[in-house]
């Protein structure tokens, strides 16, 4: 038996609205490293909270312990039945392989002075010496970098009306993807409605976007990921079609921007609210170190994880941790109890980038992008994107907190952000940074020990 809360699933799931990053940490104090919640809708869900565990999930048979299936619960009706998270088995490793190649890391390192030049622009806007929420400008960001990088769109009356369609679509996506329930027509104001008519609306101007890329000639170079991916072929020399490529792209538009956006907005909030922190990574900045840097972007997403859980749905009886589990069974890596222990993360309140600099930390003890074969394939493209922002943002402004409270944690769609935004305060902007720290960020895409 597997230990866990008896409240209904109601309050369980009032619990878990009210601190999402304390709940699971909560339970895992309370039951141990095995523990079981129940939420309304899903029923049962088991998690494990020890890096062990974690292993044991991550690596254990795919045909056994599905993502896909898991992902598809909350995600299909967004990213659809083809994209590489809602995938099981063959048909997965396939789209794997397939997006394997334009985010491998030296592609990655292309986007360098596109990311710095798209950061530097929305930096200007900043108000000096008034408070604002720094995550619509990270937002902003990350989608102009995912606009050009990844779709290659660069027309400036294509990049309005999609910033458009993508705001609406990320508007109406949150009702649909937490509560399962409504997605049935209850007339042409429902939310299910309206998600439906935000889709229609995204799809076809990703269908434009498809078509038209076929339709450029074969001597134009391009090193967008959609054109990466058209000209993509599996091992039986066959192109993804047009629906199949229409999901994977909803897909990195989902991971890759809101997950991005929210990190770094963290990253702002929690250097904001440790200035001992804040002055270290300037200084080691400063003395053309990168080690810090990376550590700080890993002490972000450790301390603030972007998403609380990542998950498996099993398709016949398993063991873990001693327990069995019965084939139909959810079972769930806590995320943000792992991040919290203080056997792996000593004083894990508190906002250390020396965590990852002390010691070497388990690969199943820090996992922000899952692990084991179904890890995020763009992992690489954002922490490298996280770092190159985030040391523009240092070396070119002096921020301050505009709260003397650090900002509560609170559930935006399936993603954990700041209450208010990360509230910050521009004293003053500094000189643009030179060449050499755009050369010296690429020079640390070296893989990070995790």
């Amino acid at each position: 038996m597997i230990p866990g809360s008896r409240a209904p699933g109601i309050v369980q799931l009032v619990n878990y609205g009210r601190d999402p990053l304390g709940f699971l940490s909560v339970c895992q104090r309370r039951y141990g490293d095995i523990f079981s919640v129940r939420f309304p809708y899903f029923g049962r869900i088991v998690y494990v909270a020890q890096p062990d565990l974690v292993k044991a999930l991550f690596t254990g048979d795919p045909a056994v312990f599905h993502a896909g299936e898991a992902n598809a619960t909350v995600l299909e009706p967004a990213l659809g039945p083809n994209s590489v998270l809602t995938l099981d088995d063959a048909p997965h490793l396939r789209q794997r392989k397939l997006l394997l190649s334009p985010f491998h890391g030296e592609r990655v390192e292309r986007y360098g002075e596109l990311i710095l030049d798209i950061t530097r622009r929305e930096m200007e806007s900043w108000p000096v010496g008034e408070p604002f929420a720094m995550r619509p400008h990270t937002q902003r960001i990350t989608l102009a970098v995912i606009m050009r990088a990844v779709f290659g769109v660069h027309d400036e009356g294509r990049l309005r009306r999609f910033e458009v369609l993508i705001d609406e679509f990320a508007r109406r996506v949150g009702l649909i993807a937490s509560i399962p329930p409504l997605r049935r027509n209850f007339g042409s104001l429902s939310p299910w409605a309206r998600f439906v008519r935000s889709r229609r609306a995204l799809d076809a101007f990703i269908y434009e976007e498809i078509a038209l890329r076929r339709a450029e000639s074969a001597e134009e170079e391009r090193d967008d990921v959609l054109s990466l991916l058209l000209g993509a072929r599996d091992e039986e020399g066959e192109p993804m079609s047009d629906r199949e490529l229409r999901d994977e792209m909803v897909t990195v538009l989902g991971a890759g921007h809101e997950t991005t956006a929210t990190g770094l907005a963290w990253a702002v909030e929690r250097l904001a609210h440790n200035p001992a922190v804040l002055a270290k990574l300037r200084e080691s900045l400063a003395a053309g170190e990168e080690d810090y840097l990376a550590a700080t972007v890993k002490e972000t997403l450790r301390s603030r994880p972007v998403i609380v859980d990542v998950g498996r749905k099993l398709t016949a009886p398993a063991t873990i941790g001693g327990c069995e589990l019965e084939a139909g069974s959810f079972v769930l890596a806590a995320i943000a109890a792992l991040h919290y222990r203080e056997d792996t993360f000593p004083e894990p309140e508190a906002f250390r980038p020396e965590h990852f600099l002390d010691a070497k930390v388990d690969n199943y003890a820090w996992i922000p992008f899952g692990g084991g074969v179904r890890r995020c394939i763009g992992a690489a493209f954002a922490e490298y994107e996280m770092r190159t922002i985030l040391r523009e943002f240092v070396e070119r402004a002096e921020l301050r907190p505009a709260d003397p409270m650090p900002e509560k944690v609170k559930i935006r769609n399936i993603t954990l952000v700041p209450a208010k935004g990360a509230r910050v305060r521009l004293i003053r902007r500094m000189p643009a940074s030179s060449v050499a720290c755009v050369q010296s960020t690429r020079r640390s895409l070296r893989p990070w020990p995790a």
